[in-house]
């Protein structure tokens, strides 16, 4: 039943092995015509990450343009920072344009290579007209006043600082298009400033190449975050495709075991009459020849080997029986038919029906009960059932001049149990899980007791459950086993508190009769309540 799921997940397995080695080769192959050692989709998604950036400042960034034009007409011509207004828009809606095609590209036909090639032009256009902001108004700053030329160049190069911080963050994930567009900016500051010849000045000059170097080490710091993302989405999307895999595979062995514990119901439902019918004829038969019915058998070895089928066909009538009961449990068609009982009477009865087993073994068994428990609401057969295998167990694995203790009580919770306690060899600690299970026995249990086929226990845990209690086992090696099965306190039936108590009912307290007292209402009405009480002398 399950070599069909395991192999299926061995063939998807396979199968998934020999596809993700064919993405890695696809991979490897698209890395090297890239010229780029990222994987490909990862270099496709730092492409995008930077045209979202920049269509997202797609206003803010020539407004600011436009607030240094007119900050920069302090000392420049109206003219030159009008055209540098201009040619820097132009550059920036060169850059947008592209990156609009670039979106609306579908990604499985977007050469990575060729789009980077593209946006790394647009950024040089781009750069080269923010360096054009260094030139502009310089012939009139050279002669202007010391305060013009410093408070000029001071904003020039908090311009620089600006631009520097706003590029870093957008391009950050792409160093050649950060460097495309910071570069000549920086060059063409630094140059205007060491043309001034002062010592002041050049030291701005080497704080703006500092600033630089800062910069470009913050966009790597920012561009290896941005890969850890990917790649920890990547591995994300991964693990979820796998975990989708799996599923799969899982959901298909769950229907395959379904199906086959389905068709395993109905063939045991099925074929319950057709194994009952012969072993009953067997069973009869051979019951009819040792009793010698319709005359004797002279031959020993006969009347031996009708004892050993009679026996033989017991036992398989009774392992039939387990394996349908325990079928039916698991199928939830074991109904229970509820009433009121007595778990001693329960102990009780199966101590009489097993009594000759024990005494063939030299056993002894005693019960321990408290004839003041309250009946509790279970169905009888099941209980019944549930304290036969738990002695059946008992006796199995209790050695001669052993002892078994039948015990029924309440539990500190309102409910009551049921324990059978024998002086077997017990059970190995490690091994009780195993012997709850259909078809579990323990090692120590099988060498020293006959043999079984391990569905007593489970049939008793499952049974106690349908009732809505449990069951503890509790072993210990060469000092015996205790099961004990407990059912829930709602199960207890408890008497109600009578609303009059004995000996204190209403008409004591008022000291009459109830036969005057109705006498005297049958006079009242004038005997018309007939019988004999109205015929009765006052």
């Amino acid at each position: 039943m399950s070599a069909i799921p395991e192999e299926v997940a061995r063939r998807r397995s396979r199968e998934y092995a020999r596809t993700r080695a064919s993405n890695d080769l696809r991979e490897t192959r698209a890395r090297l015509a890239a010229g780029t050692s990222l994987k490909p989709e990862f270099e496709y998604e730092l492409l995008t990450m930077f045209v979202r950036n920049e269509l997202g400042a797609a206003v803010t960034m020539p407004a600011l343009y436009a607030l240094f034009a007119l900050a920069c007409m302090f000392w420049a011509p109206t003219v030159d920072a009008v055209i540098w207004l201009v040619i820097v828009i132009a550059a920036k809606v060169v850059l947008l344009d592209q990156g609009r095609r670039f979106l609306l590209a579908p990604p499985s036909q977007v050469n990575v290579r060729a789009w980077r090639r593209r946006f790394v032009i647009a950024e040089l256009f781009s750069g080269l007209a923010l360096a054009c902001f260094a030139l502009v108004g310089v012939r009139e700053t050279l002669g202007a006043s010391t305060e013009m030329i410093f408070s000029s160049h001071v904003f020039i190069f908090a311009t620089l600082i600006v631009v520097l911080a706003i590029r870093t963050m957008f391009a950050a994930s792409i160093p050649s298009i950060l460097y495309a567009g910071t570069v000549p900016m920086t060059i063409a500051v630094v140059a205007r400033l060491l043309l001034l010849d002062n010592s002041f000045y050049f030291a701005l000059a080497t704080m703006a190449v500092g600033i630089y170097l800062y910069f470009l080490f913050l966009a790597r710091g920012l561009r290896s975050t941005a890969l850890s993302m990917l790649e920890y989405r990547t591995e994300k999307d991964a693990l979820i495709a796998e975990l989708e895999e799996q599923k799969s595979v899982s959901d298909d062995a769950r229907r395959r075991a379904e199906t086959a514990n389905t068709a395993k119901s109905k063939f045991l439902a099925t074929m319950s009459h057709e194994l009952r019918t012969p072993l009953n004829a067997i069973l009869g038969f051979s019951e009819v020849m040792k009793s010698e019915m319709f005359g004797p058998i002279e031959n020993p070895k006969y009347q031996e080997y009708v004892g050993n089928i009679l026996e033989s066909g017991k036992h398989l009538l009774h392992l039939i029986n387990e394996i349908l009961d325990l079928t039916r449990i698991e199928s939830g068609r074991y109904e229970l038919h509820e009433e009121p009982l007595r778990l001693a009477d329960v102990i009780d009865e199966c101590h009489r029906l097993l009594k000759l087993r024990a005494d063939a073994k030299g056993i002894e068994v005693s019960e321990e009960a408290s004839a003041e428990l309250p009946v509790v609401w279970a169905d009888q057969r099941a209980m019944r059932q549930i304290c036969l295998n738990l002695m059946s167990n008992a006796l199995k694995f209790t050695p001669k001049g052993g002892r078994i203790v039948l015990s029924v009580g309440a539990t500190p919770d309102g409910g009551q149990f049921l324990s059978v306690r024998d002086t077997g060899p017990g059970i190995p600690a490690d091994e009780i899980p195993k012997v709850l299970q259909a078809f579990g026995q323990g090692t120590l249990a099988h060498q020293t007791a006959e043999g079984g086929a391990g569905l007593g226990l489970a049939i008793v845990q499952n049974l106690i459950e349908l009732h809505g209690g449990s069951l503890d086992l509790q072993s210990e090696l060469r000092k015996g086993t205790d099961a004990k099965v407990v059912l829930p306190g709602f199960r207890v039936l408890r008497a109600m508190v009578p609303l009059q108590p004995l000996g204190q009912e209403t008409h004591r307290a008022r000291g009459t009769s109830p036969r005057p007292a109705r006498q005297a209402r049958l006079r009242a009405r004038g005997g018309r309540d007939g019988g004999s009480d109205a015929a009765a002398p006052g």
